[in-house]
């Protein structure tokens, strides 16, 4: 898997997932849940599995494992797959009851594991959310229930390219309308003044979720006018020709990849994208917060990372050594070294300052951090069944169907889970 393919999926909790019924994981997690543990474990010996399988991840991961084992005088052995066989992978793990000691899930599938009994509270282990801001506390919970420690956090912002916006003497836009207006200034021959991901994927989902917050709309009533304007948002940047006809078809890597190529002015995106922008010395990027309906609104777009979870294996005491090994990986200095490394924002406040201090250019992003919040936060394990029916409500109205008509569909699918 090449670098790029891999950052960029691990920002914006992945869309070509494997959709496994909440009933199924019931099963399979009270099963191993009753049973306890089925296979004879070296004692000193510890597994994580996450979906590291980028060599640059791998090797961070792996240090930052050694650093912490040496701490804790155990060994602690990495399993990487593909972050869309995470889940999958776990849940045949659970059934032959032979689930590693820490799994690392994206967050937004956490809930999913947690919903069926399958994960330990990680307070009853002894992590302590002190400095976590409240938003990336609920980021790794479910129903109230700290499961999931976070290293590092992410969230989408507004990338720019310098040269372009000076040379047409257009200003950082921080409103919807200075956007539309920017947009259709910097829409020049080849180039569209902005790039985003409005796939039917999790993707457009993602992107879509700073929209919709933004101006007051909500996961819970998908027709509401608030979501449906958001929507409408959306259509006038593609009738203005401000936006590719592509756009219904980008992932969030399409659109870095359109933004590199100079295709396009600005783009929504995340700081996985940062190493990949990097290589082009000759582009000059900026970063801003996501443009807001009004001038003083709160820009709120959604977190994204991946969480360190303890399954439930009946050994509480291994539980407990894994607790330990969570709760060194997460600490404060292994977060501002992943952080560093991967340019994400570290979940630690105390880390997240320093982090400002030593990537200024990013400062922007730790903004957005601050007000961001997870998907799953009121919804749970309940996402899954909202997102798939925003993406269908994308394609129609993105296509010629009315905003209103298409997001009455995608309320009707996420109630009824048809």
């Amino acid at each position: 898997m090449s670098k790029r393919f891999n950052a960029a999926h691990r920002g914006r909790e992945r869309s070509r997932r494997a959709v496994v019924p909440l009933a199924a994981v019931s099963v399979l997690v009270a099963g191993t849940a009753l049973t306890g543990c089925g296979q004879q474990r070296d004692a000193d010996v510890y597994t994580v599995m996450n979906s590291s399988t980028d060599e640059s991840y791998h090797r961070w991961d792996a240090e930052a494992m050694a650093r912490c084992g040496e701490q804790l005088g155990v060994t602690i052995e990495q399993q990487s797959v593909p972050a869309a066989q995470v889940m999958t992978k776990a849940l045949r793990m659970a059934s032959s009851k032979s689930l590693p000691d820490i799994v690392q899930f994206d967050a937004s599938e956490m809930p999913t594991f947690a919903d069926a009994g399958g994960l330990v509270d990680l307070r009853t282990l002894g992590l302590s959310t002190k400095d976590i801001p409240d938003g990336i506390v609920d980021f790794g919970s479910y129903e109230g229930t700290y499961y999931g420690a976070a290293r590092s956090v992410n969230t989408l912002a507004l990338f720019y390219n310098k040269d372009v916006l000076d040379k047409a003497g257009v200003r950082v836009p921080a409103t919807w309308a200075e956007l539309r207006e920017a947009a259709r200034t910097l829409t020049r021959g080849k180039r569209y003044g902005l790039a985003l991901s409005a796939g039917g994927a999790e993707d457009g989902v993602f992107q879509f979720t700073p929209f919709m917050w933004s101006n007051g709309g909500d996961e819970t009533k998908l027709d509401s006018p608030q979501v449906a304007g958001a929507l409408d948002y959306w259509k006038s940047l593609l009738k203005d020709g401000s936006l590719s006809k592509s756009t219904v078809n980008w992932t969030q890597a399409d659109v870095n990849d359109q933004f590199m190529a100079g295709n396009a002015a600005m783009m929504i995106n995340g700081p996985w994208q940062v190493e990949t922008l990097n290589t082009d010395k000759s582009l000059h990027w900026g970063i801003a917060r996501i443009p807001v309906p009004e001038a003083g609104d709160d820009s709120v777009g959604p977190l994204g990372g991946a969480v360190l979870t303890v399954p439930r294996t009946g050994d509480a005491a291994r539980e407990r050594t894994a607790g330990r090994i969570v709760a060194c990986l997460a600490g404060q200095k292994e977060q501002l070294t992943y952080a560093l490394n991967s340019w994400m924002v570290p979940a630690n406040a105390k880390a997240a300052a320093v982090w400002r201090e030593r990537v200024p250019e990013l400062d922007a992003l730790a903004d957005q951090v601050a007000t961001a919040r997870s998907r799953t936060a009121k919804l749970g394990a309940g996402w899954s069944g909202v997102s798939l029916a925003l993406q269908s409500a994308f394609q129609s109205a993105l296509t010629g169907q009315s905003s209103e008509a298409a997001l009455k569909r995608a309320q009707q699918r996420a109630t009824s889970g048809n």
